[in-house]
């Protein structure tokens, strides 16, 4: 008995729920079906179906039988694709998410480098500061900034990034350097509009600490609070990929960074699949080569 074949058999039995609409979907005799369902209960030593004149039900074995043999059969797909994958460059539509920010400041460059080495493939890159369903909204790959909550989805980590408190140095000079996070209430601060809670996340003796802030300046978009803060209207929380290069040109200076909340995950989700096609795990294996350090 061709064992993988007899599991095929069952399956398409029990999606179509007669033997002989499985005859029919398989191209095989309705004889043919019913000796090889015979055979592998027999092999079993259980009964996988229970069979009345007029309707055809899963036993409780075949139940668990059914969800194992799913599993085999995917894995064994998933083993032919890849071979086959191989053998020929990756192609076709990739559909990309992630924050505007890093989106314009790593993902871009990244994905540009990444087409130019596979031609084959397209890709369609969205930058949204909002949480994007990838299944609802047809995206195969996200980068996410966080910890994943959606239990749908695999993540790939990539790293992980730090939230800092800066402020310029002109401003700094005038308004002085906090020491503790407290020291920000009643200062000006550039904020992110939108959190139900306006404060911002710090530790102090390993304990969460929230510290509301205000301040003259509120952003729907972290590029915007950057700049102003780079121009001295206050003290900005940001994430440390989006102010490397203002520290480096010391246009910002930070602070409170022994405060700092516990560093966030940067990873690379996608939906559960048995088969990722071969674009997708071409891009997820870029990104680990050419991103991770960036978050090392």
């Amino acid at each position: 008995m061709d064992k993988l074949r007899a599991m095929k058999t069952f399956v398409q039995i029990a999606d179509d729920g007669s033997l002989t609409a499985a005859a029919a979907t398989l191209g095989m005799s309705l004889p043919a079906v019913v000796r090889s369902l015979a055979a592998l209960e027999a092999q079993l030593g259980a009964r996988l179906f229970q069979r009345t004149t007029r309707r055809l039900a899963l036993t409780q074995e075949g139940l668990q039988y059914l969800a194992r043999s799913r599993d085999i059969l995917a894995a064994v797909a998933e083993a032919d694709a890849s071979l086959a994958d191989e053998a020929q460059a990756p192609r076709g539509q990739l559909a990309i998410t992630a924050p505007v920010l890093l989106g314009q400041r790593v993902v871009a460059g990244f994905v540009t480098r990444f087409v130019a080495a596979n031609p084959r493939i397209r890709c369609s890159v969205q930058l949204l500061d909002r949480f994007v369903d990838l299944v609802d909204e047809g995206v195969d790959v996200g980068i996410r900034i966080g910890t994943l909550e959606d239990s749908s989805l695999v993540a790939v980590r990539l790293g992980e990034v730090r939230q800092m408190v800066l402020a310029s140095p002109a401003f700094l000079r005038r308004n002085g350097t906090p020491k503790h996070p407290t020291d920000l209430r009643g200062r000006p601060c550039v904020r992110l509009a939108g959190p139900i809670r306006p404060g911002w996340a710090f530790q102090d003796g390993g304990r969460r600490l929230h510290v509301p802030v205000d301040g003259p300046l509120d952003f729907n978009h972290a590029g915007a609070a950057l700049l102003a803060c780079e121009q001295g209207a206050g003290f900005g929380q940001f994430f440390s990929y989006q102010v490397q290069e203002a520290l480096h040109e010391r246009r910002l200076r930070a602070v409170l960074a022994e405060h700092e909340p516990p560093r966030q995950p940067v990873s690379i989700v996608y939906p559960h699949a048995r088969l990722l096609p071969a674009r997708t795990r071409a891009f997820i294996e870029a990104a680990r080569r050419e991103l991770a350090p960036l978050f090392a």
